[in-house]
């Protein structure tokens, strides 16, 4: 049995500014995708031509307001939003944790699919670039769960188990860093492994989808329920049934890619 390791969840305190890790996690993402998409993009030799570094900053501009805004806004109403109506306030406390991967995913697609129309940019193209290394976000961003103490597990009696402070006795399935091992760093790899294979633009956005719901699934299998919203239906949650409807999306697309012309 394991004991949650009591970690400050204030990173830096400035006099009465509070720099938290949670939102630290947030920073460091955002910045290992812009390189890491850069990167791509500069062995591919597109940096520059099919996009120019202005309008790579500018996009990147809009999907970081995308990420925040689409998944505050998801978790406020998708998974509590009773709470949010009696604490409008606490809304915008996103350094608190509460922020919804789907709605984190939808956000920065719409805006970002808004940016490249606007500009008249390569979408898709762009699209697969991030989502190739959009892991390492969800793994910074799990990793903040785990040291906010927050989405822990179901009881076990596995000897990692371990006892959340805020969840009682009981040790628990250590559910953040499984997410963080599958959802962010296999995922990752997987992903990254496929950069040298001219496959038709969007290709890794499906990939990307099918790989994360079906992680997200199997760890829901260990992680506890929102206390808000428990089971949706005999032992499905809330975050199964948007998984659900994202693995249905990538699978169906994976198969239009590879039977219709085109290569990205």
């Amino acid at each position: 049995m394991l004991h949650w390791p009591q970690i400050d969840p204030v990173a830096i305190q400035l006099g009465p500014l509070a720099i938290h890790w949670y939102g630290l996690m947030y920073v460091l993402g955002f910045l290992a995708i812009y390189q890491l998409a850069k990167l791509q993009m500069l062995t591919r030799g597109e940096w520059g031509t099919s996009v120019s570094p202005e309008h790579f900053e500018g996009l990147f501009s809009w999907l970081i307001l995308g990420v925040v805004l689409g998944g505050r806004l998801a978790y406020v109403i998708f998974y509590n939003g009773s709470y949010y109506l009696e604490h409008p306030l606490e809304v915008l406390y996103v350094w608190q944790g509460g922020m919804s991967f789907h709605g984190g995913m939808l956000g920065p697609v719409l805006a970002g699919w808004f940016y490249c129309r606007r500009h008249k940019l390569p979408f898709l193209l762009l699209a697969d670039r991030i989502f190739t290394v959009a892991p390492l976000g969800l793994a910074l961003g799990r990793l903040g769960n785990f040291i906010n103490g927050e989405l822990w597990g179901r009881v076990t009696d596995m000897p990692w188990g371990m006892i959340f402070p805020y969840a009682g006795p009981d040790p628990r399935h250590p559910s953040q860093l499984y997410e963080l091992s599958l959802e962010g760093v296999a995922l990752f790899a997987l992903l990254w492994s496929t950069r040298r294979f001219d496959w038709p633009a969007g290709t890794r956005v499906a990939l990307f989808l099918v790989g994360y719901a079906l992680a997200r699934i199997f760890c829901e299998q260990f992680r506890q329920p929102d206390v808000q919203l428990g089971f949706l239906f005999g032992p499905v949650t809330m975050g199964m049934l948007l998984s659900s409807l994202m693995l249905v999306v990538g699978g169906v697309w994976l198969v239009v890619l590879f039977k219709g012309p085109g290569k990205g």
